[in-house]
């Protein structure tokens, strides 16, 4: 296996692209909820209403993302119309404790950002 890691000061850096897809809010909640509510599988539905906000669009591309970095994995159901399922991968439920930390972290200390943001001069 090679080595990818690299500068992450640098444009091309893999794990650059790596912080950049799995540190945005989507997949949080996504690997959040297949980790905790759906441990086995769900729906992409079951998963939409579970995330107020995203769009059908978003939720798509995000399930994609995943799925393209092994971090989850999809199963069609031969049915009319079609079941999907998603579902972490280990290598998913691996990554949801770190993003555990880095939410608690937020809302631990979104009491004092939002005492920045009001004070900061516009």
């Amino acid at each position: 296996m090679t080595d990818r890691r690299g500068d992450l000061f640098s444009a091309e850096c893999p794990t650059r692209h790596l912080l950049d897809r799995i540190g945005d809010k989507w997949t949080s909640m996504t690997v959040k909820l297949l980790a905790e509510r759906y441990p086995e599988a769900a729906r992409f539905s079951e998963l939409r209403r579970a995330m107020p906000g995203v769009s059908h669009k978003m939720l798509s591309q995000t399930l994609q993302r995943l799925a393209a970095d092994g971090l989850v994995t999809r199963r069609v159901e031969d049915s009319v119309p079609p079941a999907v399922h998603y579902s972490l991968t280990e290598l998913g439920r691996s990554l949801d404790e770190p993003l555990a930390l880095l939410r608690e972290w937020a809302e631990t200390h979104m009491p004092e950002i939002d005492r920045h943001r009001t004070a900061a001069p516009r």
